[in-house]
């Protein structure tokens, strides 16, 4: 479960996030949408425990991440939307480097599985750069879940993936919600979030201006029809936030 309390991450004087707070529980998976510099990635980052936030609390499957981090990261898996590799590390290797350093025991056939399951495994002994850009996501995600992560975080996940990839990223983000993690997409593909996301958080300029399940999302934001896809309900969250905000304060350090 991931569990955020008062979350304000600055940058100087700059407020990337602003007092958010949000949970996911097992088996959900919640899209964080927004404009861009809307504070989504400083939101991931902070929750990965890449960023320290400035205050708040982040709790991951109970562990705070700033009391008890690597018990708290021994859960998690943060996938960016530009993989990061070994140059000299062959696609099997990675999987076994990875396992390693989460202390997995009998992991190859967990890892032989994320093979098939992400279609490299006729790449199992090639370089990176023998690799495709849609190889070295497919790479990066098969790494990340070889220790079965409770919590998942991805960034743009389907970046480089073509469209059959697309399709089976998909199936295996639903898969391991069916398996009990907590999940997070951030993204800006929101036909995407509406097909595989069981909750929305909308953010805009650091602070939260709507969150829910689908269903309440929706009730709140459609049209006079009734009926709104996720696309006109970004709009009107976003524009309906602009127009009855209030002037922003300075921000308080």
């Amino acid at each position: 479960m991931i569990q955020v309390d008062g979350l304000t991450k600055l940058y100087g004087e700059f407020v990337a996030v602003n007092e958010l707070s949000l949970m996911v529980r097992p088996g959900e998976v919640m899209g964080l949408v927004g404009p861009n510099g809307a504070g989504k990635t400083s939101t991931l980052r902070c929750l990965a425990g890449i960023i320290p936030p400035t205050r708040g609390t982040i709790q991951i499957c109970g562990h705070d991440l700033a009391r008890a981090p690597i018990e708290a990261k021994q859960k998690l898996a943060f996938f960016t939307d530009e993989p990061r590799l070994f140059d000299y590390l062959t696609v099997w290797q990675h999987l076994v480097f990875t396992a390693r350093v989460y202390g997995v025991q009998g992991f190859a056939p967990v890892a032989e599985q994320l093979l098939q399951e992400l279609e490299l495994a006729d790449k199992r002994n090639a370089l990176p750069s023998e690799l495709s850009r849609g190889m070295k996501q497919k790479l990066v995600i098969a790494c990340g879940l070889v220790h079965a992560p409770q919590v998942i975080f991805f960034d743009e996940p389907l970046t480089g993936l073509d469209p059959l990839g697309i399709r089976r990223m998909k199936d295996s983000i639903l898969k391991r919600a069916r398996e009990g993690s907590a999940v997070i997409i951030s993204s800006h593909l929101l036909h995407l979030v509406e097909e595989i996301c069981s909750h929305i958080l909308i953010l805009k300029n650091g602070r939260k201006i709507a969150d829910g399940t689908m269903e309440e999302i929706t009730r709140r934001f459609s049209g006079t029809g009734g009926t709104s896809d996720l696309e006109e309900i970004f709009f009107r969250a976003t524009i309906e936030e602009q127009a009855g905000a209030a002037p922003s304060s300075p921000p308080v350090l």
